[in-house]
């Protein structure tokens, strides 16, 4: 799946930039996520620690609020599916 699809190329750029930012990321391996790149329980960087730190980040860059009912494991499954929930996110 084409992650353009998902949200805007902005969306996008500042979602890499806040996984990058937190977790410590290499910029390359940021630049080569697709949709369908597994995060949770994939990158050992993102840990149930540090989901804490990113949804944070999120809220903060974005000017959004995720309360805790709005996460499940399926959110954070792929980058796809944690770029749909930030765009719907931001309406």
């Amino acid at each position: 799946m084409r992650v353009s699809a998902l949200a805007s190329d902005d969306t996008d750029d500042r979602l890499r930039a806040i996984l990058r930012d937190v977790l410590g990321l290499n910029a390359d391996t940021v630049a080569s996520f697709d949709a369908d790149t597994a995060l949770f329980g994939a990158i050992p960087e993102l840990d149930s620690m540090a989901v804490a730190g990113l949804l944070t980040e999120i809220e903060d860059r974005f000017g959004i609020v995720i309360d805790d009912d709005d996460i499940d494991g399926e959110v954070l499954e792929t980058y796809g599916n944690l770029l749909a929930f930030t765009a719907a996110r931001l309406g």
